[in-house]
């Protein structure tokens, strides 16, 4: 998806070149103006030109390619945690919420649980089963398309629970999810279901904050 703009030589025009050219023309033909001389000027320009060194071409970044019914996903981009959602501070907490759901995207899109764990407890028993049943998917050539978590909103009163402890509400939905098979069979699609109300308990402990529990409100129909 990224474009390049083809770069492109300056070219730099000898005065003395051409001067000097001209008064041996002139010197030749007893000061008259020598026939020709506009091509003997467009071709000292032209071998300038030839010569000049052309701008280097910029490295090309490599493209996202979303996972599809061909195969995984190719070159997705790391989410990273915004400035706003280091804070202790009520925006702080709802950013790091947002935040926290685009790592659980990324989960699903690459099996990657890395980032996800960096921000969650290992007391987080949904983060867990992220990594036994998502992660696990991602193994043995097989693959997921879909499922983007989009979240719609995120709130809190910021009281403590608890010493430095906090409940955020969030309003999230998943867009439809494909598992793949190796041989690019489809298992199964999920269908978009409604958006749902989420809690979590988020802790801020050495500067940075962490999902300990990440709950439905209420169970699906």
């Amino acid at each position: 998806m990224t474009s390049r703009t083809s770069p492109f030589a300056r070219l730099r025009y000898s005065a003395a070149v051409v001067a000097a050219s001209a008064l041996m023309l002139t010197a030749c033909n007893g000061g008259a103006t020598p026939p020709g001389s506009n091509s003997t000027s467009a071709s000292a320009y032209a071998s300038e030109s030839a010569t000049a060194t052309p701008s280097p071409t910029p490295t090309p970044t490599a493209a996202y390619k979303p996972a599809d019914a061909k195969g995984k996903a190719q070159n997705v981009p790391v989410p990273v945690l915004p400035e706003a959602a280091k804070a202790e501070t009520k925006e702080g907490l709802e950013a790091f919420a947002k935040y926290w759901y685009s790592t659980l995207s990324y989960a699903y899109e690459t099996g990657d649980v890395t980032p996800l764990q960096a921000v969650s407890e290992t007391t987080c028993t949904s983060c867990l089963r992220v990594k036994e049943v998502v992660g696990a998917w991602h193994s043995d050539g097989r693959w997921l398309a879909g499922g983007k978590m989009v979240v719609q909103g995120a709130q809190s009163k910021f009281v403590e629970t608890a010493p430095g402890e906090y409940q955020v509400l969030i309003q999230v939905f998943q867009e439809p999810l494909s598992y793949y098979r190796s041989d690019k069979t489809l298992d199964e699609k999920t269908e978009q279901k409604p958006a749902a109300g989420d809690i979590m308990l988020a802790s801020y402990q050495g500067g940075a904050w962490r999902a300990k529990t990440v709950e439905h409100l209420a169970n699906s129909q």
